[in-house]
């Protein structure tokens, strides 16, 4: 009986102290955090950061000069090699009705598809199935319209997204294997607007054609008119895929005072798509995970184990950093008892998904659990699912993959666009993230799992 009570004044205790940090945490971050300024810079003064690109390498710079102030243990780079593709002058994209009429389309290329002209009737789809229907017979000579909407009934954005961008990913090379000359895609997104959304697609061993995203106003009229007879597309493009690169990822950490060994890795990807800012996409990730290291250092606070930020090149067409960040990681023998991405957004926290191998992800998912009461007074939930595609590589090592979840419905408002600038990101929403995600960090570094 003395045990059991001791036992409870213990968690009573550590549950005080524990609540008393977090709250030091968010006190911290909402009122000396720097990375809505770190924001503005890499997302505006940079820009577009796509794998390959003079803003990516800029970006690896930029954001190791800032971690170079940090006071941490290490900071370093890592070689990767990354694909080099590039869009070139702006795209055209118009349609011709039957009575001779045309309309100019906001359209923009997806990455990785080829330069080139394409002027040819369109036959609209909404599955990938229904092109292998169509066939060759149907489908030759002819731009493919690829028109599912993403499903407005899913709550979680993302869900809806998954349910929608095979169309985008795989269409095009599907559409090129029966004769098609080109594809146009709908854009990703739920909202009805003039912004074109770009985003990767993958041929593969299929013939590489000129493809386009229009908007979703754009979509919605093709489809109309289709309706009405037949409709013609022009499409001229100047993209090109030039050799490989080297890139790099960047790398600092915060050594642990007992187990060094054990390494919680908190991360977001650096590369972003060209047309925009990538401020929500990922570069609220990258400075998610440089605040974490800040805000702990200001705190004075002694990490129990490695506490390492990594962020991530060419996860938008390849996961070239990833690859090479695990390859690397396995051969060295290291142990990632937990990894963090924040690849979501700067929208306002939610709480966290947790993913893990099978054999082990049971009772860790239950010990986080329990520190549900110190996170739900900041409106932050524990639910099973998904890491990062970032960290992701690392699942054979057998720890926690952990994904910030911030509020998803205005996401897909900018992802990919020329609108995911830093106006579309705001500071006190970017800094709840933040502190957020610190917090959990501390109570898996104080905890254990």
């Amino acid at each position: 009986m003395i045990f059991v009570l001791l036992s409870l004044y213990i968690n009573a205790q550590e549950q005080t102290q524990d609540a008393l940090f977090i709250k030091n945490i968010y006190n911290q971050v909402l009122t000396e955090a720097a990375c809505y300024d770190w924001l503005t810079d890499l997302s505006t003064d940079i820009g577009g950061r796509l794998a390959g690109s003079e803003g990516a390498d800029a970006a690896v710079l930029f954001t190791k000069s800032i971690m170079d102030t940090l006071g941490l243990d290490k900071v370093s780079l890592q070689e990767c090699t990354v694909p080099h593709w590039e869009r070139g002058a702006a795209e055209m994209v118009s349609a011709t009705l039957q009575n001779g009429s045309s309309k100019s389309l906001n359209a923009t290329a997806l990455g990785n598809s080829p330069g080139g002209k394409a002027k040819a009737e369109i036959v609209e789809v909404f599955t990938l199935e229904e092109v292998e229907k169509l066939g060759r017979r149907g489908i030759e000579g002819k731009i493919v319209f690829f028109n599912r909407p993403m499903d407005p009934t899913q709550i979680r954005t993302f869900n809806a997204y998954g349910g929608a961008v095979d169309q985008r990913g795989r269409g095009p090379a599907m559409a090129s294997r029966f004769g098609a000359v080109g594809t146009v895609v709908r854009s990703m997104t739920t909202k009805t607007d003039n912004v074109p959304h770009t985003g990767v697609t993958i041929f593969g061993e299929d013939p590489p054609t000129p493809a386009v995203a229009v908007s979703t106003m754009d979509a919605d009229w093709l489809s109309a008119e289709l309706k009405k007879g037949k409709v013609e597309i022009s499409i001229e493009t100047h993209c090109q895929t030039l050799p490989d690169k080297m890139s790099h990822n960047v790398i600092g950490e915060i050594v642990g005072s007992t187990y060094p060994e054990k390494i919680i890795l908190v991360g977001g990807h650096l590369d972003s798509w060209d047309i925009g800012g990538g401020a929500h996409d990922d570069g609220s990730g990258c400075v998610h995970a440089m605040q974490v290291l800040h805000t702990l250092k200001a705190l004075n606070y002694e990490p129990r184990h490695t506490i390492r930020c990594v962020l991530f090149m060419n996860e938008e067409n390849g996961l070239g950093g990833a690859t090479a960040y695990a390859e690397a990681s396995n051969k060295k023998g290291e142990f990632h008892m937990a990894a963090l991405e924040s690849d979501a957004g700067g929208f306002t926290p939610r709480g966290f998904s947790v993913d893990g191998d099978n054999s082990i992800f049971a009772e860790k998912f239950k010990a986080m659990t329990d520190w549900l009461p110190l996170l739900e007074p900041f409106g932050l939930s524990l639910s099973k699912g998904g890491g990062g595609a970032d960290i992701n590589p690392l699942k054979s090592q057998k720890g926690v993959l952990i994904g910030f979840r911030p509020d998803s419905q205005r996401y897909f408002d900018f992802h990919h666009t020329a609108d995911d600038t830093i106006e579309a990101v705001n500071q006190r929403e970017l800094e709840m993230g933040a502190a957020a995600i610190t917090s959990l960090i501390y109570l898996i570094d104080t905890h254990g799992l």
